[in-house]
């Protein structure tokens, strides 16, 4: 896929919560701000990933769903696919919700990897590609 037909904006999130939204269903990403966004955004998969947060995500994941062992085993530092962003919620039924917003999202798909540096918030990846 080229460069310009992936969506302008991405949103980075950390692994192995970017594979599951991909991989195993995670409709909600969850986060602390309201947006008003909707429509198509870049998974950048955040590189920073301890072990603790990966342990504590596998667990709430389920191990038996999760293809790696170690934070190591995912891709981390780029984008890894897309999905639309078609709500932000405050209360929804998705086991994935945890609260307080949840942006709500469809039609994940994975891409091929696209080394990219991350940035808060929505942030377009384009100007954050690294040499």
């Amino acid at each position: 896929m080229l460069y310009s037909e992936l969506p302008k904006l991405a949103l980075s999130i950390r692994q192995p919560w970017a594979w599951a939204i991909l991989h195993a269903g995670k409709d909600i990403e969850n986060r602390d701000w309201r947006t008003r966004y909707r429509g198509p955004v870049c998974i950048h998969a955040a590189k920073g990933c301890t072990q603790e947060e990966f342990y504590s995500a596998a667990s709430c994941i389920g191990w038996e769903r999760i293809p790696a062992s170690s934070p190591r085993d995912f891709l981390r530092g780029g984008i890894i696919g897309t999905a639309e962003i078609i709500d932000c919620v405050e209360v929804s039924d998705s086991p994935w919700f945890v609260g307080r917003f949840g942006f709500v999202l469809a039609n994940a798909r994975p891409v091929d990897f696209i080394l990219v540096r991350g940035a808060l918030g929505f942030f377009n990846w384009r100007e954050q590609l690294s040499s």
